[in-house]
């Protein structure tokens, strides 16, 4: 059952958490990131990526880098633009985009349950960006990225935070990002309490976004319990927000690809209409109305693609998801992308840009691009109980969880 502890959380003075919060530092690159915080030396964006502090903009990775983004983390408490609260609480954090509201119980779950499987994964991770956040966590004695988590949906839960929002004035109240961000905290002793007891009754907890963050956080956790064996201390548990399942809305992962892999475009059509019923699109641009459709834009031109009878696998869980029978049955035997990890021919578009920014690129620098139906989160939650990992690029979480906003520090 699912451990999740109240903390002090630092966080902005209210007054600045508009100027501080800032997206996720994964979801741009160094230059737009520099671009993002000119006119505002508060963004939380000099801490997640510091080498945007630099003339010479060097390494991410550079230890002067993490010495940075610990100097400006430091210089920002001590001049009281960050604040601690005094006792454990948790906080409520809810985003509303485009009329659609997602409520996040942000807390520190437990890195035991990490462990020992209670708080399930459905990705793989790769060393050098694990790296990059345990250097970083390191550097600030503090976990700044919040991992996205899920959980099935509790009617008590639900009505217990419902109750709190209803009855309380927000810390925070502010847009951003085209969504709108209200945190309330939650400080009164017996709730945080009741909150703790609800959630030991939660099976599992699900990560949605946040999986490189997450393993860092335990691989930190991990190295200090060798000096501090205290399975209290504050670095035994991770920052995170928690949402029911209902809640959150996922993005279709869009694909681009550079070539057709040296066939012609009638070559192509023949490979392709061998493993899909290939149509004129209903509708241009093409959005797939259902799981088990995909989009194709090539040649000025939309279609829709079905797979044939006997094509998609019954009995595999992973194999018949979407993104896997795109990449198995098209990207990987007809344009050769035998990985889509590291293969430099595809690109991966999450689906809030639209679909008019895959037929831009098509007529600029890529040949086709596929639209996809958006993974389901019922799709990921049977994926991680079955212990498995889901296909590279399956899902696309928005609106984003900021960062800046709640920290938490390992001492």
């Amino acid at each position: 059952m699912a451990v999740i502890k109240p903390f002090r959380a630092v966080r902005p003075s209210g007054r600045l958490a508009h100027r501080i919060a800032a997206l996720p530092y994964d979801v741009m690159n160094s230059g737009e990131a520099k671009e993002m915080v000119e006119g505002n030396e508060l963004s939380f964006l000099r801490i997640d990526r510091a080498e945007i502090n630099f003339p010479e903009m060097p390494d991410p990775h550079d230890p002067k880098v993490y010495a940075k983004a610990r100097e400006i983390f430091l210089d920002m408490l001590a001049q009281g633009h960050f604040i601690q609260d005094e006792r454990e609480c948790f906080y409520i954090y809810r985003q509303i985009m485009d009329g659609r509201a997602q409520t996040g119980l942000v807390a520190c779950a437990s890195v035991d349950d990490y462990n020992n499987d209670v708080i399930k994964k459905h990705e793989h991770t790769r060393p050098d960006k694990e790296q990059d956040r345990i250097d970083h966590i390191k550097a600030l004695e503090a976990q700044t990225g919040p991992i996205f988590q899920t959980y099935r949906d509790d009617g008590q839960i639900s009505g217990l935070i419902d109750e709190w929002v209803r009855k309380h004035d927000p810390i925070y109240q502010f847009r951003a990002y085209n969504v709108d961000h209200i945190c309330w905290i939650v400080d009164r002793p017996e709730t945080v309490n009741e909150l703790k007891s609800l959630f030991a009754g939660v099976a599992n907890l699900y990560i949605a976004d946040g999986h490189h963050r997450s393993a860092a956080a335990v691989r930190v956790a991990m190295e200090m319990r060798k000096q501090n064996p205290d399975p209290e201390a504050e670095f035994n548990y991770f920052l995170s927000v928690l949402f029911p399942a209902s809640d959150l809305k996922i993005w279709p992962y869009n694909r681009l690809v550079k070539d057709l892999a040296g066939a012609s475009l009638e070559e192509f059509f023949q490979q392709v209409e061998e493993r899909f019923i290939l149509e004129k699109a209903p509708a241009s641009p093409y959005a797939p109305e259902q799981k088990g459709t995909f989009g194709m834009y090539i040649s000025d031109q939309w279609y829709r693609l079905t797979p044939r009878p006997g094509v998609v696998p019954k009995d595999d869980l992973v194999k018949g998801l979407d993104v896997a029978v795109l990449q198995d049955q098209l990207l990987a035997p007809i344009l050769k992308i035998a990985d889509p990890r590291t293969d430099q021919r595809i690109e991966f578009v999450g689906g809030i840009r639209g679909l008019k920014e895959l037929e831009r690129r098509v007529n600029e620098d890529m040949q086709v691009a596929f639209s996809m139906y958006p993974t389901s989160i019922e799709e990921i939650i049977a994926v991680a109980d079955h212990n498995q990992v889901m296909p590279p690029k399956s899902t696309w979480f928005e609106p984003k969880l900021l960062s800046g906003l709640f920290i938490h520090k390992l001492r």
